[in-house]
């Protein structure tokens, strides 16, 4: 999903032509380092791009996105995986992210590599087989995984205590359903649920986050509940609200907290399955068989990849025990090893910035009509209903929630934005649901307006009228501008100046 993400939305973000192209931060990069693609350059921003064909950043991008949805489909498909191919997974996802700049700073790209990370340890090193032979899991890389869950979880829960003041009153699940980033049609049911509902989610979020990590250090049957728990849990956030690939992205740890035993319901017994031949291993492995001379490197591997984890993991513990805890952040640039954590802080009021074009000559004349732009998911046009799309995600909409309790001057690309509407870039308007001025010449102005937005209520006199929100505006975001007085914002940046198509 993630490639497949990124096939789709890279070019018109980060590429030639992108909102923040990507070549123009790699050179700005090799700047800073005296002009060198240096170790120093390296470490800043790991990607393998650097030594990639710049000339047509577009393919690039492509390429890498393909290759990587290509083999990740693979691996999906056949159930078959080896350490050179996880490893060519997690290389060019790393190189995406580290050139993906603000589109790519969620803490899920993070979760992702530091969970792909962990995958290459649990698979053999070339053999393409769903039961490799001698490379039964190490336990080092299954606590690997539950380490990561713990500290996910653990994480978000600190961050939630320590932050608003509303999840200790247990008031902000009063707010979250409307004001999280992409709501969805769950979320406007689940919003007026009475108060003691809401209360009790919060205890629900709280339980779960602070205390059934532990679970984990108490035996056997106490992890499994801790898997089940975390799954179910994940499952409840899916079905109300579209966070990407984020919550199905941490079910995938939460496996790691059941063995044979508890999952051999979902294998077949027959003669000769998966269940027998695991046996036949165990037999002999328990026998004493001799086992070849790379089995016997892969234990110092994984020992070597267990003090490795535990190392980069010292920042991380840190962090928790602090008081001034961040969250969603890398302590070294290959990100193996992060520290996370999830809506820290509730915003009580929803507010959108609504784009809008003008054909008039002059856009402070009364009498000019304004028509607005609608993005793929994001709450705009009050009649239509909020999206599912989990566990796809649409990085310009996901980016416009954080600009609308922000200023522009915050987010310059929204400005660039507008230049390339103005010019109708057939990229760019790939990434909006709506272009009103489609068939017709381009707008002569845009401009950013400022509303505040709620939820309709279910069976009232708005949602009988069809609508799903309402909003009151609040004033303009950003002033009415045009091609023309954007050539000298763009060229200070050294943007490309937008054409029309």
């Amino acid at each position: 999903v993630a490639f497949l993400v990124a096939y789709h939305q890279n070019k018109q973000l980060i590429g030639e032509k992108g909102l923040l192209p990507c070549k123009l931060y790699l050179q700005n990069v090799k700047k800073y380092f005296k002009g060198k693609i240096n170790l120093d350059a390296l470490s800043y921003a790991p990607t393998i791009i650097w030594f990639l064909d710049w000339s047509d950043m577009d393919s690039t991008l492509d390429y890498l996105s393909l290759l990587g949805l290509a083999t990740s489909a693979f691996v999906l498909i056949t159930g078959c995986a080896n350490m050179v191919l996880m490893s060519v997974l997690w290389v060019l996802y790393l190189s995406l992210v580290n050139v993906g700049q603000i589109w790519y700073s969620f803490g899920w790209e993070s979760q992702l590599l530091e969970t792909g990370f962990l995958g290459i340890f649990l698979c053999p090193l070339w053999t393409l087989s769903r039961l490799p032979r001698h490379t039964p899991p190490s336990s080092i890389v299954i606590w690997g995984f539950r380490w990561l869950i713990f500290r996910i979880m653990l994480g978000a829960g600190l961050i939630k205590i320590r932050g608003d003041r509303c999840w200790r009153e247990l008031t902000c699940m009063d707010y979250h359903y409307e004001t999280q980033p992409v709501p969805n049609p769950i979320a406007y049911f689940m919003h007026r649920s009475p108060w003691w509902f809401h209360q009790f989610e919060t205890l629900v979020n709280h339980f779960i986050e602070l205390v059934v990590p532990f679970f984990l250090f108490l035996g056997r049957r106490m992890c499994i509940v801790h898997g089940l728990l975390q799954i179910l849990f994940q499952v409840l956030l899916i079905i109300s609200g579209n966070l990407s690939f984020l919550n199905w992205l941490t079910i995938v740890p939460s496996i790691a907290c059941f063995d044979d035993s508890s999952l051999g319901f979902l294998f077949s017994s027959r003669r000769g399955g998966v269940k027998e031949r695991v046996a036949e291993m165990q037999l002999k492995e328990a026998a004493g068989e001799q086992l070849p001379l790379g089995c016997y490197v892969r234990k110092v591997v994984n020992i070597s990849f267990g003090l490795l984890i535990a190392y980069l993991s010292i920042p991380v513990v840190l962090n928790l025990l602090n008081s001034r805890q961040v969250m969603n952040t890398s302590f070294n640039p290959l990100r193996i090893v992060n520290t996370y954590g999830a809506f820290g802080s509730i915003t009580k009021e929803r507010t959108e910035v609504v784009l809008q074009g003008t054909s008039s000559l002059d856009p402070n004349d009364p009498a000019a009509v304004w028509e607005e732009y609608d993005f793929k998911c994001k709450p705009g046009d009050l009649k239509r209903r909020p999206c599912f799309i989990t566990p796809y995600h649409y990085r310009l909409d996901w980016l416009m929630w954080f600009a609308a309790f922000q200023t522009y001057e915050q987010n310059e690309w929204i400005i660039h934005l507008a230049g390339k509407l103005l010019a109708q870039e057939e990229e760019t308007l790939s990434l909006m649901a709506t272009n009103p001025f489609v068939g017709r010449a381009p707008p002569r102005w845009i401009r950013g307006e400022h509303f505040k937005y709620k939820f309709s209520r279910p069976g009232g006199k708005h949602a009988s009228e069809g609508r799903w929100w309402i909003r009151k505006r609040i004033g303009p975001y950003f002033p009415p501008v045009n091609l023309q007085g954007l050539k000298k914002f763009y060229e200070d940046r050294n943007w490309p100046y937008p054409v029309r198509d």
